[in-house]
């Protein structure tokens, strides 16, 4: 069972997401203490692939508050865990024109905090408008057929 920890709210509304997967992530000790806590930021993340790896970039993670001098920074750079050959599969993917690896969510699995990595192309500002007026369009439908039924 996955309880979700951070969401990111703007991931579906600027990318068309065409795929998603799952990373685990190397934090140390006070950074799962404050995960634990809520105190996780994932709306300005983004992941990248350097050197063969894979990193997350502008997650924010407080510092925990009893944490001392093991604290890191809240913005470093965190390292994804994927399979070589996952890897390779990303990198194929991503040199395509316009895809990027979004962070969708933050969640608990078995006691390890994962990832949902989403493998999107980023929407232009006439879609985002359409994908708004079909939202209205449906929640109008919705509120029709309520009002029907009574």
């Amino acid at each position: 069972m996955q309880k979700i920890i951070a969401k990111n709210p703007t991931a579906r509304h600027n990318y068309t997401i065409v795929s998603t997967l799952e990373a685990g992530i190397v934090l140390t000790g006070t950074e799962i203490k404050s995960i634990r806590s809520g105190k996780v930021n994932i709306k300005d993340a983004y992941a990248s692939i350097h050197k063969g790896e894979v990193y997350i970039y502008g997650m924010h993670i407080s510092p925990y508050e009893h944490g001392n001098i093991f604290n890191k920074d809240p913005l470093r750079d965190r390292k994804l865990l994927f399979h070589k050959q996952e890897i390779r599969k990303l990198i194929g993917q991503i040199q395509q024109k316009g895809y990027t690896l979004v962070p969708i969510s933050l969640y608990w699995s078995a006691n390890k905090v994962k990832l949902e990595l989403g493998i999107g192309k980023g929407k232009k500002l006439y879609d985002k408008r359409q994908d708004i007026a079909k939202k209205d369009a449906e929640m109008k439908m919705r509120k029709a057929l309520k009002e029907n039924l009574k």
